[in-house]
Formats: structure tokens, sequence, C-alpha cells
């Protein structure tokens, strides 16, 4: 019998532009950041956030998503939240910053900086 590897699908996908932007945030990051970081931290009016930050060492239960720009992590207690969910960076004439389409979003406040679900 033959045993089957099957290949884990990452619990987030990045687009090109966020892959591009952690790059440029791993070209200028702290001389002891290991990667990028993402949580789902308790706030905002709907309950959960996003946060990016730079990370010095990876937890145990961190997902581990490696980008052509640097190691991009996903926190282990956040990962439940955030199945699925594609990760983009936009730009414009006014604002520039991380989105997320999550489809274990039940509810975002209206100004899109927290989430419930």
């Amino acid at each position: 019998m033959n045993a089957t590897t099957r290949i884990r699908p990452a619990a987030l996908n990045l687009t090109p532009a966020a892959e591009q932007r952690i790059a440029d945030l791993m070209a200028k990051a702290p001389a002891d950041a290991v990667g990028v970081k993402l949580s789902t931290p308790r706030r905002g009016c709907s309950g959960l956030a996003y946060s990016v930050d730079y990370v010095t060492e990876a937890k145990p239960f961190d997902e581990k998503i490696e980008t052509p720009g640097g190691t991009f992590y996903v926190d282990g207690s956040s990962i439940l939240y955030l199945i699925g969910s594609t990760m983009d960076w936009v730009e414009d004439d006014f604002t520039a910053g991380f989105t997320f389409q999550n489809p274990n979003a039940k509810g975002s406040c209206g100004c899109g900086e927290s989430f419930t679900v």
C-alpha cells in the first residue's frame, strides 16, 4: 500500500501585493526580527482586530508561511478566525494598509478596523 502525502493548504492566502509589502517590511526590519506576524487581538467595536507586527521569535503553534521576501507568521490562537482568508495590501491617494477578505467574519464595524465571528 502506498501512502500519499496530502499537502495542507495555507491557512491564509497572501496576494502578490501583500507578499511585496512583507518584503518591504523585512527589508527595514529591526535586526532581531525573524518575520512579520498577523494576530487578532480583542479590541475595537466589533470585538477582534487585525494586527501585523514584527516578531523576534516564532511560537510553537504559529502558522509559518514562507514568502519570497521573508517569513510571515499567523498567531496560533488567531488561526481559527482566519482560515480561508485572503490578505492584500492596498494603496491609494488617501490610505495604505492591509485588507482582509475573511469568510469567517459575521460582521465588522463601520470603519473596517474590527470584526466579529
